[in-house]
């Protein structure tokens, strides 16, 4: 490997650990906001501020190219309580960067000051802080904010740490990388009765414990089976009394696709089961669906760039190029709507006691920003290289 050697990697560790010990929720991260552009300012970079809130953006501009490039890190944690106990687990209860959004935003401050102090390359590179990835599509307020039109880019590029993949090993795959996500809500409504008189009711739990088996052939039974699609019920609201079948009942869920006509498909199917099992039981029974995040697609030129860019830091055998996407959705698919680029996953190694993201023990491994600042200083440099 030909990792930088990097001088203030213990000052941007120990900044990692106080953002990490300092958590903040989607649209609420001021505090991480003031030390990022406090950040940016010192390493001498113009910063913007405001943008979705609490978003910073950093220009830095160098030798006569017009061309330009965004790179993207999310600085929001988690509304989960921490159950590490090393001394910068979180300070607010309730709060913990599961997700390595800590790391993120270490990981381009590293790179933003490295590119400032080096200057080799030719054009600008936009740095974007964003706020709220989680669940509240940071990335969509930023554009709807004017973003890429006032700071125009002619590509972006993400990165996420990826537990389970060594350290000093990064995937970059082009095509669907992370999936869309779409909520979905189905109501019962059948008719209350004792208990011991189930048949002078409509039983809504009945419905609901049909509907459960039922959505599980969805994938199995309705999709080509090298389609890719997850449909998973994850709540299950009825009753409040042991002697009562209640009036309502309440299934909610997930949908994972990466296709828009496999959603459609797998919409169309969850519909005909609702119809179908209320036509059985008797009950009223509707569906909604609430369209989230789309699917994260990186373009094919944009990943070779990333892919030259990270086998010139780690070597050819240590990028991953046929990692399968996950189900896991990622709100970087909104940028990469407006703009090509490519989104990567960086190895953090097999995690803290071997968890994964979103776990209440999770942790970044500082281990990893050497690796990190390395690659995204070699992109900066690779898509904007001097003439």
């Amino acid at each position: 490997m030909h990792l930088l050697s990097i001088p203030f990697l213990p000052e941007l560790t120990a900044l990692r650990r106080d953002i990490h010990a300092h958590p903040e929720l989607a649209f609420d991260e001021s505090r991480t906001a003031d030390i990022v552009a406090r950040e940016l300012e010192r390493y001498g970079i113009e910063v913007h501020r405001g943008i979705a809130r609490t978003g910073v953006v950093g220009v830095l501009r160098n030798g006569s190219s017009k061309r330009a490039i965004g790179l993207r890190a999310d600085m929001d944690a988690l509304p989960l309580e921490e159950k590490n106990e090393f001394p910068h687990r979180s300070r607010h209860e309730g709060k913990m960067h599961a997700c390595g959004h800590d790391g993120h935003t270490a990981l381009l401050l590293g790179a933003a000051r490295w590119l400032a102090e080096q200057r080799n390359f030719d054009g600008t590179v936009v740095f974007i802080f964003q706020p709220a990835e989680e669940s509240e599509g940071g990335a969509a307020v930023m554009i709807e904010d004017g973003l890429f039109e006032k700071f125009p880019v002619e590509a972006v590029y993400g990165l996420h740490n990826w537990p389970g993949i060594p350290l000093g090993e990064m995937a970059i795959m082009p095509g669907p990388v992370m999936a869309g996500t779409c909520a979905f809500e189905i109501a019962i409504r059948g008719h209350g009765c004792h208990a011991a008189m189930p048949h002078q009711g409509v039983d809504p739990i009945v419905a609901g414990s049909q509907l459960v088996q039922a959505l599980q052939t969805v994938v199995s039974r309705t999709l080509h089976p090298c389609e890719s699609a997850v449909v998973s019920v994850t709540q299950f609201h009825a009753g409040s009394a042991w002697n009562i079948i209640p009036d309502d009942a309440i299934l909610r869920g997930t949908i994972r696709t990466f296709k828009p006509e496999v959603q459609e498909t797998v919409e169309r199917a969850i519909e005909r089961l609702v119809s179908g099992v209320a036509a059985a039981t008797g009950a009223q029974i509707g569906v909604t669906f609430d369209h989230r995040y789309p699917p994260t697609v990186n373009s094919g030129p944009e990943t070779e760039v990333c892919r030259h860019a990270a086998r010139a830091v780690l070597g050819h055998e240590r990028v991953i190029t046929d990692a399968l996407p996950s189900m896991g959705a990622e709100d970087f698919a909104y940028m990469l709507r407006e703009k090509p680029g490519c989104y990567v996953w960086l190895g953090n190694g097999p995690g803290t006691g071997g968890c994964t993201l979103h776990n209440p023990h999770y942790d970044f491994n500082d281990e990893a920003l050497a690796v990190g600042i390395s690659y995204w200083v070699s992109l900066a440099e690779t898509a904007l290289k001097p003439v």
